[in-house]
């Protein structure tokens, strides 16, 4: 990792895929089991890394609980990033064939496991998974979970100094004011906004341009989330 960080590497993505043992036997990531998930996350935020985590719902093995589980797990390990998709059985897999055998697979998968859309008979009961999946993306992305969650990880990351860019271009210019005006008033969550920044500036003020990014990434994800959320109403409807 510390070759890494030398080396300019800042993110990794990580796919941590359930904080649920039987799914993680389910899934053979028998690499995550038997150890401390969040500890090993913020062992690697220690060394100057950001964890991008990718994560799975909808196993044999997942009850109604593990929306819970996933919601609280992101929260805990202060990953950013949190990668949320539905289970899907991908052509020539071990989990494509098993389902085969077992006459559970349906139509052909689109390759996005976050299009609300599902190849395979479910365990779980389908308006059940897809009212948990939406309410996982709703509490992580929310304005106050999701600034809470960058703020402890912004405690736990140590990144090596690098030198700043003193000379600032227009068009960086134009981005911070447009930044400024969409979150800072037009946005829903801004007093969360403000609230952040105001606390990275008198608490950490090095680390208010990732604050910065991060805070617009966070938008995006608000953005993705509720056109998953149109498109399930609209789902639901017909």
């Amino acid at each position: 990792m510390g070759m890494m960080v030398r080396a300019g590497f800042v993110r990794i993505f990580i796919g941590i895929e359930s904080p649920n043992v039987d799914s993680l036997d389910e899934c053979n990531k028998v690499q995550n089991k038997d150890r401390d998930l969040v500890a090993a996350v913020k062992k690697i935020q220690n060394q100057g890394l950001e964890v991008m985590g990718g994560f799975i719902v909808g196993f044999d093995n997942d009850s109604p609980s593990i929306f819970k589980a996933q919601i609280d797990f992101v929260q805990k390990s202060g990953i950013v990033t949190a990668m949320v998709g539905l289970l899907n059985a991908p052509r020539g897999t071990r989990l494509y064939q098993r389902l085969k055998d077992e006459n559970r697979l349906l139509d052909t998968f689109s390759g996005d496991n976050t299009d609300l859309s599902l190849n395979f008979i479910l365990r779980m009961d389908k308006d059940a998974l897809m009212k948990g999946y939406i309410e996982v993306l709703n509490s992580i992305y929310s304005p106050r979970q999701y600034y809470d969650r960058v703020k402890l990880f912004l405690k736990e990351y140590r990144p090596p100094k690098r030198k700043l860019v003193s000379n600032l271009k227009f068009y960086q210019v134009f981005g911070g004011i447009n930044i400024l005006l969409t979150m800072g008033f037009k946005e829903k969550g801004r007093w969360q906004y403000w609230r952040f920044l105001f606390t990275t500036l008198f608490k950490d003020p090095h680390s208010m341009p990732l604050s910065i990014e991060l805070a617009v990434y966070g938008h995006h994800f608000r953005k993705v989330t509720q056109e998953y959320q149109r498109k399930y109403l609209q789902t639901s409807i017909q």
